[in-house]
């Protein structure tokens, strides 16, 4: 990224940090505007650690009149909302250690060679929301798993994106507002945030004219580390004269990600219906405790199932409930309608839901388990891709789509090599 020189305030502009308030909904309606509004974009991303079973998985005939799977069953009164797509994936190696690929298409390791860095998909779509919702994008998840679980989020500067614990830590962002006191403490942090920021990017600035061309790409990487802090800083000052909105939901209790899968499910929509948010991920990773199911072995051992039919039938059944509270949350966003807009939330919600894991049986990372729902596209079919290596498709290819769709002007994402066509209706 381009280091922009000069005013700052032109800076955070071009960040695209200089934002209004979002478009409320009871501000329109006191206007007596009664005409359909168009909906925004809105994305969620939701990946697992260890992938899905292929023997379970994946169809045998490709087309709109593949046979539902025992993991796809739960989809099937679904099946023209959403499309599951074969023999895609990043081509890259490493096991648990590319898992956290999913939505970069690059190893954290080797993002500073990229043109973006080493961006998600999620990330990269919070980036052209900026602050037109309070929360750029939301990362729910933990950072408990094998070498660090899902990390399916990560900044253009290469950080990942601390995940929300549990629905109770959800909650109490989306809809609980500070007291007096703890607002003046916020207030006051953030001006104490601000001066230390303009003494150090002011230092950062002197230094940069007498170094040499190396240590000048350094500090570039270091600006761009300031901007993150600078537009989160930009973000706390916007909404924090902003009441957050009420709800009449009582706040949950964290009970362990498989109890609470509902309830984060339920409090994804809420914050996409109230506009919270457009970009929300979920990490479904080492948290995922498979006795809350009544299974005795661990999630991650019952993925090395060494084809043991206990094993697969207990893999199975942590995945199907996976698939099944999925199902749910899709039925749920195509129930809801738009205030005073044409259509559903799932009709402008794109929704992603894989893995960076293709076998947990075999380590591997190729034929990820990807299915596409909602968001106005055209759906209803099992889209297999070549297996010769000349002729692989990116998993990018479908991001950089799925950019495009959401509003970003880009003609590129990771390694991709170009869009996939037939998905617009």
């Amino acid at each position: 990224m381009a280091i922009i020189h000069g005013n700052r305030r032109s800076f955070l502009k071009a960040a695209g940090v200089m934002v209004a308030l979002p478009a409320l909904e009871s501000a329109r309606l006191a206007r007596g505007s009664e005409q359909p509004q168009t909906a925004p974009r809105r994305m969620v991303c939701i990946g697992n650690e260890f992938g899905m079973y292929p023997g379970a998985f994946w169809p045998t005939q490709t087309g709109s009149d593949y046979e539902m799977t025992e993991l796809l069953k739960p989809l099937e009164s679904l099946r023209s909302d959403f499309t599951l797509f074969g023999r895609l994936d990043h081509g890259l190696k490493g096991g648990h250690f590319a898992v956290h690929t999913f939505l970069t298409g690059v190893k954290s390791s080797e993002g500073k060679s990229m043109p973006d860095g080493g961006i998600s998909l999620d990330q990269r779509a919070a980036e052209f929301v900026g602050s037109k919702t309070r929360f750029p994008s939301l990362t729910i998840g933990s950072a408990d798993g094998l070498h660090g679980g899902c990390q399916m989020s990560w900044t253009r500067t290469g950080t990942r994106v601390p995940p929300i614990p549990g629905p109770r830590e959800l909650f109490r962002a989306l809809f609980v507002n500070d007291d007096v006191a703890a607002k003046q403490r916020a207030n006051d942090r953030i001006q104490l945030q601000g001066s230390i920021l303009d003494v150090v990017l002011g230092d950062a600035q002197s230094l940069q004219r007498r170094l040499n061309k190396t240590d000048n790409r350094k500090l570039d990487e270091y600006f761009d580390a300031v901007r993150d802090v600078e537009v989160k800083l930009q973000l706390d000052r916007k909404w924090a004269k902003v009441p957050k909105p009420q709800t009449s939901l009582d706040e949950p209790q964290n009970r362990g990600l498989a109890q609470d899968l509902p309830a984060v499910y339920d409090l994804i929509a809420l914050a996409l219906r109230t506009d919270s948010t457009r970009v929300a991920t979920l990490e479904i990773g080492g948290s995922f405790i498979a006795s809350d199911l009544g299974i005795r072995k661990g999630y991650h051992a019952l993925s090395h199932h060494g084809k043991d039919e206990q094993n697969l039938e207990q893999l199975v059944q942590i995945e199907l409930y996976q698939v099944e509270q999925f199902a749910r949350f899709i039925e749920k966003l195509r129930d809801i309608r738009e205030t005073n807009r044409d259509g559903s939330l799932l009709d402008s919600t794109m929704v992603v839901m894989g893995s960076g894991m293709g076998n947990g049986n075999s380590h591997t990372n190729t034929d990820l388990p990807i299915i596409l729902a909602g968001g106005g596209l055209k759906h209803g079919q099992f889209k297999r891709f070549p297996a010769e290596s000349k002729k692989r498709v990116p998993l990018s290819n479908l991001y950089l789509s799925l950019l495009q769709r959401f509003g970003v002007e880009t003609d590129r994402f990771s390694a991709s090599s170009g869009t996939l066509s037939g998905l617009e209706t």
